[in-house]
């Protein structure tokens, strides 16, 4: 065969060719097997004249790859030094075809064999390489992600244990302030005391749904959105009027969602609360608007303010559990109210502008019967 000619001319170089190569390649420093290199360089040269020769094939040359893929991986070796000596070797074997002094012609039909010879090497070493990578990407994110998940169970175990004891004697304090305002209805400061202890009571039960040992209130029924807005409006009155804020209401009467009253109050005392956090600093006119329609079978709440943006680098992490950008939050008022509102078969989301922040909540509805 004519390639024969030229798979002789370049085995009678091999020695210069992996020479060369052991000289310009980019070699790993830690790699304790450096010599690897320059043997994997000469057995891809070899099965390169043995494919002129048509006594190697492009398997053979496939599975070539994937060992020095692994190898490769193996001393951490970066894809683009490892793709730079693919290509220098290549570059090696024409440089020789071209000063050799052998016929044009020969070294043409030659040509197409040889590129396709290291194409398949490089394509599938290449392709190996990275997922090899990949998969060891997969498993580290997958022990992060057990590491997270054990120290969150720890944490909240220790939340709800602490939680459930604080629980108990507060519990005991509300009773008795309730009795205090019936039996002294003109006792001055008992208003304040009972509004602070139901807000703390309702911190309490963020900690417990966040920690999953919280009673899940599973008897879900339809629940009017205009009147559960009105009473959380009633609930946060003080800090509506401590922050001077003007809340515009447009509910459509009919708007439902198909689930446990306390669990979607919590969910939006949460996000309301959040925009009166973030319209404290605002110089102006302080605005918070809490829309809600209903389609077929999907009712949407969207919560807006005109209070300080979120970063948007920081918005895919606000769900994130004990992410906080206040210096006194907890990070776990928006990560319970995902977590609710996917109990819920809902979704929310938030897009934040210089101009405006919004909340928006799809919740969807049962079929009808």
């Amino acid at each position: 065969m004519p390639t024969d000619q030229i798979s002789a001319f370049i085995e009678a170089h091999i020695d210069e060719l992996v020479q060369k190569f052991r000289h310009q390649a980019i070699l790993v420093e830690h790699d304790l097997r450096k010599n690897s290199d320059q043997s994997n360089a000469r057995t891809l040269f070899q099965m390169m004249t043995g494919y002129l020769r048509s006594m190697t094939t492009l398997e053979e040359i496939k599975q070539f790859a994937f060992k020095v893929a692994q190898e490769r991986k193996a001393v951490r070796v970066d894809i683009g030094d490892f793709v730079s000596n693919i290509c220098l070797g290549r570059r090696l074997v024409l440089e020789l075809l071209i000063e050799g002094e052998l016929p044009t012609e020969l070294r043409l039909k030659a040509l197409s064999k040889i590129n396709e010879c290291f194409d398949t090497f490089l394509v599938h070493s290449v392709s190996h390489y990275t997922d090899l990578k990949n998969n060891d990407l997969k498993e580290k994110q997958m022990f992060i992600e057990r590491s997270h998940k054990d120290k969150l169970t720890i944490l909240g175990q220790m939340a709800s244990s602490f939680v459930h004891e604080f629980r108990n004697p507060l519990t005991s304090i509300i009773g008795f302030s309730r009795l205090l305002k019936e039996d002294y209805p003109d006792l001055p400061y008992v208003d304040i005391i009972q509004n602070e202890l139901k807000q703390l009571n309702f911190r309490i039960s963020q900690f417990l749904l966040a920690s999953k040992k919280g009673t899940v209130d599973q008897r879900f029924e339809m629940v009017q959105i205009q009147s559960l807005i009105d009473e959380i409006l009633g609930f946060l009155y003080p800090a509506i009027v401590d922050v001077n804020a003007d809340i515009l209401c447009e509910i459509d009467p009919v708007c439902t969602v198909s689930g446990s009253r306390d669990e979607v109050r919590q969910v939006l005392i949460n996000i309301i609360s959040n925009a009166l956090d973030a319209l404290q600093k605002v110089q102006g006119h302080k605005q918070i608007v809490i829309r809600a329609t209903q389609s077929v079978d999907m009712t949407t709440i969207r919560v807006s303010n005109n209070g300080v943006p979120i970063p948007a680098d920081l918005l895919p992490l606000i769900f994130e559990p004990f992410f906080t950008t206040k210096e006194t939050g907890t990070g776990i008022g928006l990560y319970v109210c995902k977590e609710i509102i996917e109990r819920h078969n809902g979704t929310i989301n938030c897009e934040s502008t210089e101009d405006q922040t919004t909340f928006s909540m799809h919740f969807r509805l049962p079929p009808p019967h």
